[in-house]
């Protein structure tokens, strides 16, 4: 059975709010200790290229969907997850919260902003 939209994430990490835009799962256990493998961001983002705006097109495996992004805060991988996942495959969405739970990983609601220009 497939939680109803809007109560999933409610349901994966009670501390989250279901207003939350974009969550943050962090390559950091909640006992502290770096996550493993080093490349475990980008191959999560990998599985989820799929699943992007217009949906699959081909070659929209060669690149990120914007809804589940990999980055690096501080010395931290992330994966930055859009809560437009949910909305467009509710299961994709379980799947990553998911791959959080299970790895015991930290995540946080956060709102990712744009570079600031480059100085000139």
């Amino acid at each position: 059975m497939i939680p109803a939209a809007g109560r999933s994430l409610q349901r994966l990490d009670p501390m989250l709010s279901n207003s939350a835009k974009e969550v943050f799962i962090q390559g950091i256990t909640q006992d502290g200790k770096t996550f493993r493998p080093s490349d475990w961001a980008e191959r999560l983002a990998g599985v989820m290229s799929q699943f992007r705006p217009g949906g699959s097109t081909p070659g929209s495996h060669l690149s990120y969907s914007p809804w589940c992004i990999p980055t690096t805060m501080g010395n931290t991988k992330c994966v930055v997850v859009n809560r437009e996942l949910e909305e467009y495959e509710p299961m994709a969405w379980n799947f990553v919260l998911n791959f959080a739970k299970d790895n015991n990983l930290q995540v946080v609601e956060a709102c990712l902003l744009p570079d600031p220009p480059a100085a000139k």
